[in-house]
């Protein structure tokens, strides 16, 4: 008798958003959850998807400094193992405001936090099975010239400047001026 294999579509990080999903800008952050300069970024990622309502999308790609920050790695995994359940933004704000506490337990605990159900998380979690989607995140940084976090992209272009919220907001009104004049105008009849 032949086992039938089980498939398991499995949310790819860069298939996660917030905000307006149909949103014409969309900024990309590449970051982890030990990083106190992340951490501070997340806070203006928060006011900008706030003040910008509609306007934007935000998508989050793992990019663990495991030489530094050795939890980095497994929180990345918590992170895509609860966008399966539909938590991924409430595990990632819980994930920054639990930066120090991340080990295996804790993170078990900030899943349930955020409202995940899984009797399988922890399973999950000690056999790294939302590993390689963390690594590919990497591996598209590095592809892409990340070599420090947090990096942002918006609408697929490095952004430069210093993640604040000011510098941030000007790249984000260049970028929704530059979609208007690529909007086909509307002939009258």
């Amino acid at each position: 008798m032949a086992f039938k294999k089980e498939v398991v579509e499995i949310i790819e990080p860069k298939d996660v958003f917030v905000g307006n999903i149909k949103a014409d800008v969309t900024l990309e952050e590449f970051g982890e959850y030990e990083s106190e300069a992340c951490a501070k970024a997340n806070e203006v990622v928060k006011k900008l998807l706030q003040d910008y309502d509609g306007k934007i999308r935000f998508n989050f790609r793992h990019f663990p400094l495991t030489r530094i920050h050795q939890r980095s790695l497994k929180a990345g995994e918590a992170a895509v193992a609860t966008a399966q359940d539909g938590k991924f933004w409430e595990m990632h704000n819980i994930l920054f405001a639990n930066r120090k506490n991340l080990g295996t337990t804790s993170l078990k605990l900030h899943s349930k936090e955020a409202g995940v159900v899984s009797k399988k998380f922890l399973d999950d979690l000690v056999n790294a099975t939302y590993g390689w989607q963390v690594q590919g995140d990497m591996k598209e940084g590095i592809d892409r010239g990340v070599k420090d976090v947090p990096t942002f992209f918006i609408n697929g272009e490095r952004f430069n400047g210093k993640p604040t919220y000011d510098e941030l907001s000007k790249a984000i009104d260049a970028a929704l001026k530059k979609v208007k004049k690529k909007a086909p105008v509307k002939q009258r009849a």
